[in-house]
């Protein structure tokens, strides 16, 4: 049988294709570390274009040690595919080169958590998890991942996802970050997005994922990735953690000047 390799999807696009300019754009973002990187839980990152967000998703890969193992979290954009994908199997090519997929943890996670499904389909054209991988390939050279694609806006799953990640970390020797993949409000105004994102913001900073859950749903905030939120916020204070940092927080109206409709983006990094 052969195995699974994830071609990339928007390469040229969000990032670039050429390995050197992608190294030389993505490790810009990560040398603007202010302080030595922490042993960090999870984090939240975003997943625009680079002209757009990747000085966000660079201060929170430089502020947090990258194991060698990974759990990458996204929002199906796409529609393809089950709610709960995750790929166990294969590889994800990256133009810095293939990241294998961490097979053992993968087939933990499923056994602990059925409702996991075996999807490659909800993957194949998903540009949220693909984003990151540069810059966790740039910081950890031996990376290993697991993703997984939530197409589900209901809390119970994305709270039981999160309990049974933390179980499956808990009894690993190796440390494993949780990265959760999201942008923040999209397509209003630079000021509303300020004030919606830091609604949303203040649940995440004091790990409480019903009230995420709950300011985004009930408030109109689309942030789309607070699924993968919740679930990496769960797993975090189920496996002990305490605290929350915003390391950057910036809109695509910084980079364009186009205050109008803008797309919020924050860093978390969460401990």
């Amino acid at each position: 049988m052969t195995a699974i390799l994830r071609h990339p999807a928007v390469a040229g696009r969000f990032y670039p294709r050429d390995p050197a300019s992608l190294r030389e754009e993505a490790g810009s973002y990560l040398a603007v570390a202010q302080s030595a990187p922490i042993h960090a839980v999870g984090c939240i990152a975003p997943h625009a274009g680079y002209m757009y967000s990747g000085h966000v998703a660079g201060a929170v890969f430089a502020r947090t040690e990258i194991p060698q193992s990974c759990i990458v979290l996204c929002p199906n954009h796409t529609g393809m595919g089950t709610p709960l994908s995750i790929m166990s199997e294969g590889a994800w090519e990256t133009p810095l080169g293939d990241v294998p997929i961490d097979s053992t943890l993968a087939a933990n996670l499923m056994q602990r958590f059925s409702a996991l499904q075996e999807d490659s389909a909800a993957h194949r054209a998903e540009h949220a998890a693909e984003v990151e991988l540069p810059f966790l390939q740039l910081r950890q050279p031996d990376l290993r991942f697991v993703p997984i694609a939530l197409g589900t806006a209901q809390f119970e799953p994305l709270e039981q996802l999160g309990m049974a990640i933390a179980d499956v970390i808990a009894a690993q020797e190796q440390p494993v970050l949780i990265v959760a993949s999201s942008d923040m409000n999209h397509y209003e105004s630079d000021t509303v997005t300020r004030i919606k994102d830091h609604r949303a913001i203040e649940r995440i900073l004091v790990l409480d994922s019903r009230g995420l859950y709950d300011v985004v749903t009930q408030q109109d905030i689309s942030m789309c990735g607070f699924g993968p939120a919740v679930a990496m916020m769960t797993a975090a204070r189920r496996l002990g953690a305490k605290s929350a940092e915003l390391v950057k927080y910036a809109t695509s109206g910084d980079i364009s000047g186009d205050r109008d409709k803008v797309v919020g983006y924050a860093g978390i990094v969460v401990q």
